[in-house]
């Protein structure tokens, strides 16, 4: 299938560049595959959608602070920006400028920690090694920078709301956004009317921030992302699944995770692993039956996993909907409910 289906006009001025405040008022575009209408509401509404004994599944990653100021050997800046932790203080990255930076070069992070670039990866990045433990924990913690999509050109001036209210395990190099919406009160609220609530990891690396370069989905090969899904979520989706209760998954990310560990479908195992799982039009779902998701860029895997789900035409009258209303659009922007 060709790569330029998943292409839509969007004027800049709807990509939304501050998180809006509260949480929870951003709008809601409701997409209604049994009907196949097309409606908004505000985000907080998005109780009225549930049902007591739904399963909402949340990923709990926690984004790092992985854009990394550096200095070239001879004194020129430079960035390293880490996608992941490959064990033994060696990283992933991408490092900039990258033509002035061979392999066997040395960078110095801060004042005075230092990383060797090893050698290339198969997309044009770099394997870095720390010196040590600590000096990858002092460079997050000291001087690294939240890494924002490259379409956000205002600075956030309060880095935890590209967090969502419940991270905590860190690894993940791009916020689960579609989760941002969610506050405390409102995810007691649920609780309260007999929803329950897992949480699996999926750390999401570059693959996020990417369009797919590929003229035909067939070509595009997603990065392998480290995922776990715990016993007690297993148990709690194949109970909802054998009851006849729905699964809801908020975000493209935990819809590949559950996807990920399904054995057939309505059942899942514990999962701790990676996944390159890319949904393309065709795949049949074994376990999501309702998601939260928000508007996505023009040819990413985001916007083929929606429409696969949705349905091509269904999804692109809900963005032209989304377009014709001022929805705010991308990482910051306003979320969608597939029923």
């Amino acid at each position: 299938m060709l790569t330029k289906e998943f292409e839509y006009h969007l004027p800049e001025e709807l990509i939304a560049q501050t998180p809006i405040e509260p949480r929870d008022s951003s709008k809601l575009l409701v997409i209604d595959r049994s009907n196949l209408k097309v409606s908004g509401r505000k985000f907080s509404d998005i109780k009225d959608y549930f049902r007591p004994g739904d399963v909402l599944i949340l990923n709990n990653t926690k984004v790092i602070a992985a854009r990394l100021p550096a200095k070239r050997p001879a004194g020129g800046k430079a960035e390293v920006f880490l996608l992941k932790d490959l064990g033994n203080n060696k990283w992933e990255s991408l490092v900039n400028p990258g033509n002035k930076i061979p392999v066997g070069s040395s960078l110095v992070i801060g004042d005075q920690i230092t990383v060797k670039v090893l050698s290339l990866t198969n997309d044009g990045g770099r394997i870095i090694k720390f010196n040590h433990s600590d000096d990858v924990k002092s460079a997050l913690n000291g001087i690294g920078q939240v890494p924002l999509p490259p379409y956000i050109k205002t600075p956030i001036s309060d880095p935890s709301r590209y967090q969502t209210v419940y991270a905590s395990i860190e690894g993940s190099v791009a916020a689960p956004t579609a989760a941002l919406h969610f506050t405390s009160a409102l995810l007691d609220t649920l609780k309260e009317t007999g929803v329950l609530i897992g949480y699996t990891t999926l750390h999401m690396g570059l693959g996020s921030f990417r369009p797919i370069k590929a003229e035909n989905l067939e070509s595009h090969i997603m990065p392998e992302e480290f995922l776990h899904v715990p016993q007690n979520v297993v148990d709690m989706v194949n109970s909802a699944k054998r009851e006849g209760r729905r699964v809801v998954a908020c975000g493209t990310d935990v819809v590949r995770t559950l996807e990920s560990a399904a054995e057939e479908v309505g059942i899942i195992r514990e999962y701790n692993g990676t996944t390159g799982l890319f949904i393309t039009p065709g795949y049949q779902f074994k376990i999501v039956d309702m998601f939260i998701t928000n508007l996505h860029l023009p040819r990413s895997s985001h916007l083929v996993l929606v429409s696969t789900f949705a349905g091509i035409d269904l999804i692109r009258q809900a963005y032209a909907y989304a377009v014709d209303e001022k929805f705010r659009f991308y990482t910051f922007g306003d979320a969608t409910l597939i029923i």
